[in-house]
């Protein structure tokens, strides 16, 4: 799976994207983040931590980094 990351505004109610170089009939997901009134930017931790399931999961996954036997070692000169 490819993916796209594009900043842009709302122009005249459409969803103003540059052209995709994607042949005709590609089916894609799109997820629209919308920013809140007056705020600028998407906070990318807020985003990931805005429901429990999300929190709990990233949480479980910091605690497993403090303990080096779950750690997969991957050797570059085999990929």
């Amino acid at each position: 799976m490819n993916a796209f990351k594009y900043k842009v505004t709302i122009k005249n109610g459409k969803l103003d994207l540059p052209p995709l170089d994607l042949p005709e009939g590609t089916i894609v997901e799109a997820i629209l983040l919308v920013n809140e009134p007056g705020k600028t930017e998407v906070d990318e931790t807020e985003y990931l931590l805005s429901t429990e399931a999300n929190r709990r999961h990233l949480m479980e996954a910091l605690e497993e980094l403090k303990e080096p036997e779950n750690y997969i070692y991957i050797d570059p000169e085999t990929l």
